[in-house]
């Protein structure tokens, strides 16, 4: 690995990072936030840019990029902006354990929404905007961002965007990669400034529109209330997130193409048709579900439903309702969209619909050829045959998906006070979602969970954001030989 080049790059994230936390502290000074706030991020800003400025001097030179300096960058830049994310809430005392600053930092960087934080309506302004724009960098992905702002990486972008980037394969708009960046991150602040409008129409104010963008954009679920989103009360509201949540889980590409004049593309996608038909058959069956067995009327189930359905299909974790005292039958329907996910391209996390639509259909075609051995059976996903080596991909990654979740799962039952909040805290890390079930549910948190399994959580989070190939290839002790 050509380590120069690798930590030259990273000295840009860092910069990204301080900048974010430069943008946190004018909000702390204009919101009028008590000094020691208004210092903190002030003080954790111009760390983040003297590391920075100190990386990219001595590392200077010229930028070669090979496949595996790729991995590198991904990896160790996550974890470097994760940790100078973490310095805000150590320096302005709102979370006081190393540990969980970075759980903190760690969920909002991969737009997780998992948190300790327990009175969230009491911190200064300047560190909710903070948790949020931590949120709205990585929804999209801060190496797209660097790669779409940093025009001298040039094929070596290919390496970064791929590496970052969710799905079995990687959808290029244009021939060059810093321009399909580009284009990706124009469609993610049109979707945010669609957020904030909708927002502030459906009556939250501007703070609160503007965080709520940043999040429900990112499919991220970071509130800047105690409830989340239950303390609005207000069917207006949960439309617009529902909307604006929905739209985060679609695959980016497919947004490009519907804006520049081909909307018919949604639905010849045959994600997005699969998609749109879970989505519309979970929120269905929860409904009729909440409706005869807890008697509630059918507006009030179906109102329930449909956004708690929609935050766990795309990932998001907000919380409307206390899904914890829902029926069995409708929590195993939110568990399942849990680990399923959004579409690949999206903000959103999860295993993704088109890895489970691959599976699906490689198990009915497995299924065929027990019959009739002889018989000559492709994958097909919409009019297209799944490549062979996409078929590996894709098994593949289930195979390490179980395993991780298993070996996590063991990891955490050391941590958890039962089995439930040990398995679905895992899954809810490596889907990126947020809350789970249990001792993590609904109208709960991770504050109670002991510093080593704040720890395996994060090491979760960071996996199931970067799709486990881009960290774990780098335990392999081949990568390392020249």
């Amino acid at each position: 690995m050509n380590f120069r080049a690798v930590f030259h790059l990273i000295s840009y994230l860092c910069a990204f990072t301080g900048a974010g936390q430069l943008v946190s502290w004018a909000v702390a000074r204009g919101y009028s936030d008590p000094v020691q706030a208004q210092s903190g991020l002030l003080l954790s800003a111009l760390l983040a840019l003297v590391i920075s400025f100190a990386l990219w001097w001595f590392t200077r030179g010229p930028i070669d990029l090979k496949r595996r300096d790729g991995f590198g960058i991904v990896t160790f830049g996550w974890l470097s902006v994760a940790q100078l994310g973490a310095l805000p809430y150590l320096f302005t005392g709102a979370i006081s354990d190393p540990a969980a600053a970075l759980f903190e930092s760690m969920s909002g960087f991969t737009a997780t929404g998992s948190t300790i934080l327990t009175t969230i309506e009491t911190l200064p302004r300047g560190i909710l905007f903070w948790r949020s724009l931590t949120q709205w960098y990585g929804g999209m992905g801060i190496i797209v961002l660097a790669v779409a702002i940093l025009p001298f990486l040039g094929v070596g972008g290919m390496q970064l965007f791929s590496a970052e980037m969710s799905g079995p394969s990687k959808d290029r708009l244009t021939p060059r990669i810093e321009s399909t960046a580009k284009l990706l991150w124009g469609v993610y602040l049109l979707l945010t400034a669609g957020a904030f409008a909708g927002f502030r129409l459906a009556g939250l104010d501007n703070f609160d529109a503007i965080n709520h963008a940043f999040t429900a954009a990112a499919t991220g679920g970071f509130s800047t209330r105690d409830a989340s989103i239950a303390a609005y009360n207000s069917l207006q509201v949960e439309l617009v997130f529902v909307i604006v949540m929905l739209l985060g889980g679609i695959s980016f590409p497919l947004h490009y193409r519907a804006i520049t004049g081909r909307p018919l593309n949604y639905f010849r996608d045959a994600q997005f048709r699969f998609y749109l038909a879970v989505w519309a058959l979970a929120t269905g069956l929860v409904a009729l579900n909440l409706y005869r067995a807890m008697g509630l009327p059918l507006g009030q189930s179906l109102r329930d439903s449909l956004f708690q359905v929609t935050t766990m299909a795309t990932s998001t974790g907000y919380v409307s309702a206390d899904y914890d005292q829902w029926p069995a039958f409708s929590r195993f329907i939110l568990l399942c969209l849990m680990v399923v996910g959004g579409c690949a391209g999206s903000t959103a996390g999860g295993m993704k619909m088109i890895r489970v639509f691959v599976l699906l259909k490689k198990g009915l075609r497995e299924l065929l050829l027990f019959i009739r051995p002889a018989a000559i059976l492709q994958v097909k996903v919409g009019r297209k045959s799944v490549s062979p080596d996409i078929l590996s991909k894709v098994t593949s990654y289930f195979i390490i998906y179980m395993l991780v979740w298993t070996l996590g799962t063991l990891a955490m039952t050391a941590y958890a006070p039962d089995l439930e909040s040990a398995f679905s805290s895992v899954v809810t890390a490596l889907g990126n979602m947020g809350p789970g079930f249990g001792t993590v549910g609904a109208v709960r948190n991770f504050a109670h969970i002991e510093t080593g399994g704040k720890l395996v959580l994060t090491l979760m989070m960071l996996l199931g954001r970067l799709e486990f190939y881009t960290v774990l290839v780098l335990l392999v002790p081949g990568f390392w030989k020249r």
